[in-house]
Parts: C-alpha cells; structure tokens; sequence
C-alpha cells in the first residue's frame, strides 16, 4: 500500500548554526520563521518572496526572507533528500549577502557533509 502525501515523514530540521527565539525576533516573525521551515518540512517548494536559491553558496542552498518590524531576517538552508539543513541566521542589512555568511555556510555544510558520510 502506498502512502499519501499527507502520510509521508516530514524532513526534519538540522540546526547547524543560530535558533529562531525572541527577542530578537519579534513574536510575528518567529511565527512567520517557523510556518515557512514547516513548509519546507514537508517538501513544499517555496518561492519569492520568501525564499530564494543561493547558488552562491552551494546546490540546493537557499534563504527564507522573514520581514521584521526593524530589520529583514534570513535563514540560509540547504534541502537534502533526507533533511532541512540549517547554515545560518542572521538580520540582512545591506542588499548583498556579507561574505563572512557565505564562506561560514559554505564551511558548516562541508564539515556537515563530512561528518555524515
């Protein structure tokens, strides 16, 4: 017997780096923070304008945007067949991505990828 859509596992989340918690998010915010990761847990695909592909940062790799009353959140992650990864969250403040993020994401899914074969 098959199972439906609604029966299958949902992926779980791996934290490699930060929490959702408030402060400093706002209560809404974390709100909107975890409807959107359970979205990815169970294997919807997302968009703009709440998510956006990093190729930057490797295959797979995206962030979520979660608008906050003084600062936009982003969540980078990676979506594995087995798991949401987790590499970062930080509050953006300019238009580009800082590199410190990029090279730290790049560094924590290297070593998760590492430690996991």
């Amino acid at each position: 017997m098959s199972k439906s859509k609604n029966d299958q596992q949902e992926k779980p989340l791996i934290w490699l780096q930060g929490e959702i918690k408030t402060p400093p998010f706002s209560y809404e915010a974390r709100i909107e923070a975890g409807v959107l990761l359970r979205r990815l847990q169970r294997v919807e695909s997302l968009g703009l304008p709440h998510s956006r592909p990093m190729p930057s940062i490797g295959r797979r790799c995206h962030e979520l945007r979660i608008p906050d009353k003084s600062s936009t959140w982003r969540i980078v992650y990676r979506l594995d067949s087995d798991a949401v990864i987790i590499g970062e969250i930080f509050a953006k403040k300019t238009q580009k991505t800082p590199k410190a993020v990029i090279n730290n994401c790049k560094r924590r899914f290297k070593h998760y990828d590492e430690a996991v074969k």
